[in-house]
Protein backbone atom coordinates (compact mmCIF):
# COMPACT_ATOMS: atom_id res chain seq x y z
CA UNK A 1 0.00 0.00 0.00
CA UNK A 2 2.91 2.33 -0.56
CA UNK A 3 2.01 5.70 -1.99
CA UNK A 4 -1.44 5.72 -0.37
CA UNK A 5 -1.90 8.68 1.94
CA UNK A 6 -3.40 7.72 5.30
CA UNK A 7 -3.64 11.02 7.21
CA UNK A 8 -5.12 9.39 10.31
CA UNK A 9 -2.69 6.48 10.60
CA UNK A 10 -2.03 5.89 14.30
CA UNK A 11 -5.10 7.88 15.38
CA UNK A 12 -7.91 6.34 17.41
CA UNK A 13 -11.54 7.31 16.92
CA UNK A 14 -14.51 6.55 19.15
CA UNK A 15 -18.05 6.53 17.73
CA UNK A 16 -21.11 6.25 19.96
CA UNK A 17 -23.93 3.84 19.11
CA UNK A 18 -27.28 2.89 20.60
CA UNK A 19 -30.64 1.76 19.33
CA UNK A 20 -32.23 3.90 16.64
CA UNK A 21 -29.01 5.67 15.65
CA UNK A 22 -29.07 7.42 12.25
CA UNK A 23 -27.55 4.78 9.97
CA UNK A 24 -25.69 7.06 7.55
CA UNK A 25 -24.41 9.33 10.31
CA UNK A 26 -22.60 6.40 11.93
CA UNK A 27 -21.53 4.34 8.93
CA UNK A 28 -20.35 7.09 6.58
CA UNK A 29 -17.92 8.60 9.13
CA UNK A 30 -16.82 5.17 10.33
CA UNK A 31 -15.90 4.01 6.82
CA UNK A 32 -14.39 7.37 5.82
CA UNK A 33 -12.21 7.50 8.94
CA UNK A 34 -11.11 3.88 8.43
CA UNK A 35 -10.27 4.77 4.84
CA UNK A 36 -8.11 7.64 6.17
CA UNK A 37 -6.16 5.16 8.29
CA UNK A 38 -7.78 5.62 11.71
CA UNK A 39 -8.49 2.81 14.13
CA UNK A 40 -12.22 3.11 14.86
CA UNK A 41 -14.00 1.71 17.92
CA UNK A 42 -17.76 1.80 18.36
CA UNK A 43 -19.01 2.13 21.94
CA UNK A 44 -22.55 1.34 23.03
CA UNK A 45 -24.33 0.89 26.33
CA UNK A 46 -23.13 -2.74 26.22
CA UNK A 47 -20.19 -4.44 24.47
CA UNK A 48 -20.73 -6.84 21.58
CA UNK A 49 -24.40 -5.95 21.17
CA UNK A 50 -25.98 -5.38 17.79
CA UNK A 51 -27.86 -2.07 17.75
CA UNK A 52 -30.47 -1.28 15.11
CA UNK A 53 -30.29 1.88 13.09
CA UNK A 54 -33.26 4.09 12.37
CA UNK A 55 -33.46 2.52 8.92
CA UNK A 56 -32.67 -1.01 10.09
CA UNK A 57 -28.94 -1.19 9.43
CA UNK A 58 -27.21 -3.07 12.28
CA UNK A 59 -24.06 -1.99 14.08
CA UNK A 60 -22.26 -4.10 16.67
CA UNK A 61 -20.51 -2.28 19.49
CA UNK A 62 -16.87 -3.08 20.09
CA UNK A 63 -16.86 -1.92 23.69
CA UNK A 64 -19.20 -0.73 26.44
CA UNK A 65 -19.25 3.02 27.03
CA UNK A 66 -18.56 2.35 30.72
CA UNK A 67 -15.22 0.79 29.75
CA UNK A 68 -14.00 3.68 27.58
CA UNK A 69 -11.40 6.27 28.59
CA UNK A 70 -11.20 9.51 26.59
CA UNK A 71 -7.41 9.45 27.07
CA UNK A 72 -7.24 6.45 24.72
CA UNK A 73 -8.81 8.29 21.75
CA UNK A 74 -8.07 11.25 19.50
CA UNK A 75 -11.61 11.97 18.26
CA UNK A 76 -15.21 11.39 19.36
CA UNK A 77 -18.05 11.15 16.82
CA UNK A 78 -21.68 11.44 17.93
CA UNK A 79 -24.18 10.37 15.25
CA UNK A 80 -27.78 11.49 15.36
CA UNK A 81 -31.05 9.64 15.18
CA UNK A 82 -33.08 9.00 18.32
CA UNK A 83 -30.08 7.39 20.07
CA UNK A 84 -28.64 10.65 21.48
CA UNK A 85 -31.85 11.40 23.37
CA UNK A 86 -31.40 8.21 25.39
CA UNK A 87 -27.60 8.27 25.75
CA UNK A 88 -27.57 11.86 27.02
CA UNK A 89 -29.33 10.63 30.17
CA UNK A 90 -26.29 8.50 31.08
CA UNK A 91 -23.81 10.36 33.31
CA UNK A 92 -20.95 8.16 32.06
CA UNK A 93 -21.61 9.38 28.49
CA UNK A 94 -21.70 13.02 29.65
CA UNK A 95 -18.48 12.61 31.63
CA UNK A 96 -16.83 11.07 28.57
CA UNK A 97 -17.82 14.05 26.40
CA UNK A 98 -16.61 16.47 29.07
CA UNK A 99 -13.27 14.62 29.22
CA UNK A 100 -12.81 14.95 25.44
CA UNK A 101 -13.70 18.64 25.64
CA UNK A 102 -11.45 19.39 28.63
CA UNK A 103 -8.55 17.73 26.80
CA UNK A 104 -9.28 19.83 23.69
CA UNK A 105 -9.86 16.70 21.63
CA UNK A 106 -12.16 16.94 18.60
CA UNK A 107 -15.83 16.16 19.13
CA UNK A 108 -17.94 15.71 16.02
CA UNK A 109 -21.73 15.78 16.29
CA UNK A 110 -24.19 15.59 13.45
CA UNK A 111 -27.94 16.20 13.29
CA UNK A 112 -29.50 15.24 16.64
CA UNK A 113 -26.08 14.10 17.92
CA UNK A 114 -25.74 17.60 19.36
CA UNK A 115 -28.10 16.61 22.16
CA UNK A 116 -25.27 14.78 23.92
CA UNK A 117 -22.79 17.71 24.02
CA UNK A 118 -25.72 19.95 25.03
CA UNK A 119 -26.42 17.74 28.05
CA UNK A 120 -22.69 17.53 28.81
CA UNK A 121 -22.62 21.33 29.00
CA UNK A 122 -19.79 21.82 26.49
CA UNK A 123 -21.50 24.09 23.92
CA UNK A 124 -21.79 27.37 25.85
CA UNK A 125 -20.40 30.10 23.58
CA UNK A 126 -19.51 27.60 20.82
CA UNK A 127 -20.58 28.17 17.22
CA UNK A 128 -22.44 25.03 16.06
CA UNK A 129 -24.98 23.67 13.65
CA UNK A 130 -27.26 20.68 13.90
CA UNK A 131 -30.68 19.51 12.86
CA UNK A 132 -33.06 22.47 12.68
CA UNK A 133 -35.19 20.39 15.05
CA UNK A 134 -32.70 20.98 17.88
CA UNK A 135 -31.88 24.62 17.07
CA UNK A 136 -33.76 25.85 20.15
CA UNK A 137 -32.01 23.25 22.34
CA UNK A 138 -28.61 24.37 21.03
CA UNK A 139 -29.38 28.04 21.62
CA UNK A 140 -30.86 27.37 25.06
CA UNK A 141 -27.60 25.58 25.93
CA UNK A 142 -25.71 28.76 25.12
CA UNK A 143 -24.45 27.72 21.68
CA UNK A 144 -24.42 30.07 18.70
CA UNK A 145 -26.48 28.33 16.00
CA UNK A 146 -25.52 28.67 12.33
CA UNK A 147 -27.48 27.06 9.50
CA UNK A 148 -24.47 25.77 7.55
CA UNK A 149 -23.39 22.38 6.21
CA UNK A 150 -20.49 22.21 8.66
CA UNK A 151 -19.28 24.46 11.46
CA UNK A 152 -15.87 24.14 13.10
CA UNK A 153 -15.25 26.05 16.33
CA UNK A 154 -12.21 25.07 18.36
CA UNK A 155 -12.41 21.32 18.92
CA UNK A 156 -16.06 21.05 17.82
CA UNK A 157 -17.18 19.94 14.35
CA UNK A 158 -20.93 19.94 13.73
CA UNK A 159 -23.23 19.28 10.76
CA UNK A 160 -26.98 19.32 10.13
CA UNK A 161 -27.97 16.15 8.30
CA UNK A 162 -26.77 13.18 6.21
CA UNK A 163 -26.39 15.35 3.09
CA UNK A 164 -23.64 17.24 4.95
CA UNK A 165 -21.55 14.13 5.66
CA UNK A 166 -18.84 14.77 3.02
CA UNK A 167 -18.14 18.23 4.51
CA UNK A 168 -18.41 16.88 8.07
CA UNK A 169 -15.89 14.08 7.48
CA UNK A 170 -13.50 16.32 5.56
CA UNK A 171 -13.38 18.74 8.53
CA UNK A 172 -13.02 15.93 11.09
CA UNK A 173 -10.00 14.59 9.22
CA UNK A 174 -8.46 18.07 8.99
CA UNK A 175 -8.96 18.72 12.70
CA UNK A 176 -7.44 15.44 13.87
Amino acid sequence: MSGIELPLRGRRVLILVGDIYEDLELWYPKLRLLEAGAEVSVAGPEASVIYSGKHGYPCQSDVAIDDVDAADFDLLVVPGGFMPDKLRRDQVVLDLVKAFDTAGKPIGAICHGGWIPISAGVYRGVRVTGSPGIKDDLENAGAIYLDEAVVVDGNHVTSRRPDDLPDFCRELIKLV
